[in-house]
């Protein structure tokens, strides 16, 4: 391992890297999250359906795998997703409170219509407590940056609309949403790059442009700790850089509808997109969904990814990934350095 990159974020977070695991639902796993944080990352574990139960014991396995003493901050963020916990919250069953009693030192927010009422719940929580629970909230325009910023966001996440899995629909590419945040909201909140980033040039590239982190999603989906099946990740390692689509076509045939209004989703085009671009109703497309689900026709599998996807062709150990980002990171920007000579 290189050096530390020293940013607002590696200080706060006392990490060596500023580099992020994205918490994906579907795709992250507690010994995914733990082996980016014991490399010296930050890893993130999505929450998305999961009872209170189910994540209670993935925090714990985490806990275990890091060998972090009971009654200590537990060195992760859980993501949430505002829509559900719109749902959830009113339940007879809340996560959000559950979930920080486990001690996670961040949680992360994105996709609600009112996603500052949580922020709000984790800063009333904290104070009951004598916490400071670091708060992430995705974003995708200057609006919603200036709004998370006045909210009492930590850090906010700028995601490009190159980002896999669901995002805003009308996002910016990143490189250009980014230089707008950071002209509009600093100084302000910790600012982290999300969407289509897969490699070590780029997130000194991002880094140079002011940046203090980045979050990967598809980097770490080419890892034996990514929940994807062998099938899904045998299309990924197939993939190239034109291999993913932003459609809710895939929610549509999986059932996964909710998501707030101007939300879709990026995912490898397959089968699904032939039946939606055919013009099948919906009706039909489902048939043939749950239809190749029991044949084990992988034709119409699921597989959220970003652009990234056509950058990577290997499956490699989640903490191996992570050093490997983190030394060409260090390398590049070495050589930026060079320019000025």
């Amino acid at each position: 391992m290189f050096p530390t990159i020293n940013t607002p974020l590696t200080k706060r977070l006392n990490i060596i890297t500023p580099i992020l695991s994205a918490p994906m639902p579907f795709a992250s796993t507690p010994e995914m999250v733990s082996a980016v944080t014991a490399a010296g990352g930050f890893g993130c574990l999505g929450s998305a359906f999961e009872s209170v139960a189910v994540m209670k014991e993935k925090i714990q396995s985490i806990r275990t795998h890091l060998k972090i003493t009971p009654g200590t901050p537990v060195p992760i963020a859980v993501g949430f997703l505002g829509w559900i916990l719109d749902k959830t919250e009113v339940s007879d069953e809340p996560r959000l409170l559950a979930i920080l009693d486990e001690l996670p030192v961040a949680v992360w927010f994105s996709f609600g219509d009112d996603l500052g009422k949580y922020i709000a719940n984790v800063r009333a929580h904290d104070r009951g407590t004598e916490r400071h629970t670091f708060i992430f909230v995705v974003i995708s325009s200057v609006e919603s940056a200036r709004r998370f910023s006045l909210a009492g966001a930590d850090a906010l996440v700028v995601q490009g609309i190159e980002a896999g899995g669901h995002g805003a629909a009308d996002a910016p590419p990143l490189f250009s949403l980014l230089q707008a945040v950071l002209h509009d909201v600093q100084p302000g909140p910790i600012i982290l790059a999300a969407g289509g980033i897969s490699t070590g040039a780029q997130i000194a590239a991002l880094l140079t442009m002011g940046v203090d982190g980045v979050v990967l999603g598809t980097r770490f989906l080419f890892t034996p700790e990514c929940e994807y099946s062998p099938a899904q990740k045998d299309v990924l390692v197939k993939a190239g850089l034109a291999a993913t689509v932003r459609t809710m076509a895939f929610d549509e045939v999986a059932r996964r509808n909710g998501w707030p209004a101007n939300c879709d989703g990026r995912a490898i085009s397959n089968a699904i997109m032939d039946d939606y671009n055919a013009g099948l109703s919906l009706d039909e497309r489902v048939e043939k969904f749950d239809e190749s689900t029991r044949n084990g026709d992988n034709s119409r599998l699921v597989i959220w990814a970003g652009v990234g996807a056509g950058l990577t062709s290997e499956i490699k150990g989640a903490a191996d990934v992570l050093r490997e980002l983190h030394n060409e990171t260090i390398v590049n920007l070495r050589r930026s350095a060079t320019l000025l000579e």
